[in-house]
């Protein structure tokens, strides 16, 4: 054949290239996979990688702004809690109705219980996904739970404390101008309050001590004059008793016993302290030569009626300053779960930018 002539391509055409610079592999060489290598951040990088999610997008996943809403569901929801079940343990409704108050009691335990299935479900959710992000379902379960046990717990120190020994002597009967040589202890078995007549003293010689950890002292409330002329009777049933304020036998200084005002007395309510006292009594009848057949224990005073309201105002009191106390712990929770959150939560941001870092580099390795 001849030589190729100027208007036509012989075969060697054909393999010139028109393109400048470096010759570029094949098409079929590029779409065979890339050996793995080391991308940004030290990330893997592979052919077939996930493609790049922007690193903004993870950040906003991983942290989350305060809720307000759930910042004040789990302060004041665990806080009325305490409120409640302090309140239905300790006032008169446990009193007068005690199955009812053991009602009420438990049904407040059923918000509790509520809280409890959605802290599950949150647990069970992040276990699922293997995130190790705690949610506020999970502290206000904890934190309800926590108040309905110190609401219990606190209510059941103020009604034994306080407000039963007052609702006792409230539903007792008042007496006055009682003779202490006239009448028996067999007749005001039923009495809250006794006004003694006004020749009614306190013979603290015939008094009595009985040690058993603490001491119990006992002096008879009988029928005397300035001169300390005490008359002799036949029974000594009107007992004044205190504790820790007496020797061993006389020496007794116990309430308002150098009170000349004083002729009267406030029931003693404390059953487990009741038989101590019966314990010295018999001591004093043994050491004294005299006789007690049904004594009455008072506290010897002069206003037994304003001694009886004392024990409902501290009761009110104690009440409110739980309250209070209880609303500055579960304030300080609160701000502790929220700083913990935040610290996940920026821990969290963190991560997912390290990985979105690594999602970039595999995706521009293989897009090379």
């Amino acid at each position: 054949m001849g030589p190729a002539g100027p208007g036509r391509a012989g075969p060697a055409a054909a393999t010139l290239s028109l393109e400048y610079g470096p010759p570029r592999p094949p098409a079929g060489a590029r779409l065979l996979p890339q050996p793995l290598g080391t991308g940004a951040r030290g990330c893997a990088a592979a052919y077939g990688a996930a493609p790049a999610v922007p690193a903004p997008a993870l950040q906003r996943r991983g942290r989350r702004r305060i809720d307000v809403f759930s910042v004040a569901a789990a302060l004041f929801l665990p806080w009325a809690l305490f409120c409640a079940a302090c309140a239905v343990v300790s006032f008169s409704l446990r009193y007068q109705q005690p199955v009812l108050a053991r009602g009420i009691t438990g049904l407040l335990l059923l918000p509790v219980a509520v809280a409890g299935v959605y802290s599950v479900r949150e647990i069970t959710g992040m276990l699922r996904e293997r995130a190790g992000r705690a949610t506020w379902a999970i502290f206000l379960f904890l934190a309800m739970l926590l108040a309905w046990t110190l609401g219990v717990q606190f209510g059941n120190y103020i009604y034994t404390l306080y407000l039963r020994p007052f609702y006792d002597i409230d539903g007792l009967h008042a007496y006055a101008h009682v003779d202490p040589s006239k009448f028996r202890g067999q007749q005001l078995m039923d009495a809250g309050r006794i006004v003694f007549t006004r020749d009614a003293r306190l013979d603290v010689r015939r008094s009595m001590g009985f040690k058993n950890q603490d001491t119990y002292c006992a002096a008879p409330i009988t029928v005397g004059n300035e001169n300390v002329t005490f008359k002799e009777l036949p029974s000594y049933d009107f007992w004044a008793v205190g504790l820790n304020c007496c020797g061993e036998k006389g020496d007794f200084t116990c309430g308002e016993y150098n009170n000349p005002d004083a002729h009267a007395g406030l029931r003693l309510m404390r059953d487990d302290q009741r038989k101590f006292f019966r314990l010295a009594v018999q001591q004093a009848e043994s050491a004294f030569n005299i006789k007690s057949v049904h004594p009455v224990f008072v506290h010897f005073m002069q206003d037994p009626l304003a001694e009886a309201l004392s024990y409902q105002e501290g009761g009110l009191r104690c009440y409110f300053v739980g309250l209070c106390l209880h609303f500055l712990l579960q304030l300080s929770l609160v701000a502790v779960a929220v700083a913990l959150f935040q610290r996940l939560d920026s821990q969290t941001a963190t991560l997912d930018q390290g990985r979105g870092g690594c999602m970039q580099a595999s995706a521009k390795t293989v897009l090379l």
